[in-house]
């Protein structure tokens, strides 16, 4: 099992840790299996804020995909029809239990240079 950080655009982010979206949705998927995502919140945010269980991970076509999950996305049919134009497979993480941050963390904090364009493998020994 995998710890990944993962860069998301702040209004994602208040909904990951509200509780209303339960799925985060990618193009692609780590070769590991995922089992934490420590949250980065991107510009303007800028900070690491928290971390989400992941219970499982989704991959069919986009339509089928947003049908399974649109009660819980989080985000507009359209935008989600935007992000995956063109895909044949769209991938979603399944997630849990969220722990918000006191204090978020900045990158430099973590050990971390740069933020990722989408993910990163953290070491969690």
């Amino acid at each position: 099992m995998a710890t990944i950080l993962l860069s998301i655009k702040p209004e994602y982010v208040e909904r990951i840790f509200n509780g209303r979206k339960r799925f985060e949705f990618r193009k692609h998927l780590p070769q590991e299996k995922v089992d934490k995502i420590i949250v980065y919140s991107t510009d303007p945010v800028q900070r690491v804020v928290g971390e989400v269980e992941v219970l499982g991970s989704l991959a069919m076509k986009p339509t089928p995909l947003w049908e399974f999950t649109k009660t819980s996305a989080g985000i507009s049919r359209a935008k989600y029809r935007s992000y995956f134009k063109g895909c044949t497979i769209a991938y979603a993480f399944q997630l849990g239990l969220t722990k918000k941050y006191d204090i978020p963390k900045t990158l430099v904090e973590m050990g971390i240079k740069s933020a990722p364009q989408s993910f990163i493998y953290l070491n969690t020994d």
